[in-house]
């Protein structure tokens, strides 16, 4: 675990891999709250998702709860994808590019779902096994029949056995988590250091716990290019 801002820094030009959260980091939205609000049911959607953050239930049973009033059948997810392309945050596509030229590995870890993950991984050149998240399950005819429970980051805990589960397969011994929530930074241990995003959104809690926190991409990318020996 990191202890100052310097320390995080030195692992960040260091790193061998790094993690991004996907939802208000990569892309500027929350994809289940899009998907919610082009099925007509945003509001109920986002009061369960206060509660969900207000820690009144477990992040399972809020993303059973969500799902359920969405009810999300194959055609309505094809459609909505085709309807609304990923919005990238500012500075994450030249992020990621220079990451991949410097040999360092990028993983998507999220709470979030495959099938609208999928897109932003392709835009950004991120094999689709560096892309952990959960996935919808369908009936035959194609209507929502649930989710995926073996998926690490469908509970509680799910972003850091995510994160081991990374480590072990690769044998990195230096790894950031990047994100803009509470559930990224408790990935840090297995990370070595995490840095908070408030590009899109800030978390005031976040933002007071993390060493290093900034506000754009760009903060990233210059300390990469300013320290290229160390």
């Amino acid at each position: 675990m990191m202890a100052s801002k310097e320390e995080v820094k030195l692992c960040w030009r260091q790193a061998e891999a790094v993690c991004f959260d996907v939802d208000s980091t990569v892309i500027v939205d929350e994809g289940i709250d899009e998907l919610a609000a082009f099925c007509g049911v945003a509001e109920k959607v986002k009061e369960l998702t206060k509660q969900a953050m207000s820690g009144s239930m477990t992040f399972r049973e809020a993303l059973t709860k969500r799902l359920n009033i969405i009810q999300p059948s194959q055609q309505k997810l094809t459609e909505f994808i085709n309807k609304h392309p990923p919005k990238l945050s500012r500075g994450v596509k030249e992020l990621i590019a220079l990451l991949g030229k410097m040999d360092k590995k990028v993983f998507l870890v999220s709470g979030g779902f495959r099938s609208l993950i999928g897109p932003v991984a392709e835009i950004l050149s991120i094999p689709s096994d560096h892309v952990f998240a959960n996935r919808f399950l369908f009936n035959e005819d194609g209507s929502y029949a649930g989710f995926d429970k073996e998926e690490p980051t469908s509970e509680s805990g799910g972003k850091p056995r995510a994160l081991q589960l990374i480590k072990e397969k690769y044998g990195f011994s230096r790894m950031v988590m990047i994100g803009d929530g509470a559930t990224d930074m408790e990935a840090c241990p297995p990370a070595n250091a995490f840095i908070g995003y408030g590009g899109n959104v800030v978390r005031e809690k976040v933002k007071q716990a993390a060493f290093w926190y900034v506000m754009d991409f760009k903060d990233l990318i210059d300390e990469l290019s300013n320290n290229p020996e160390s």
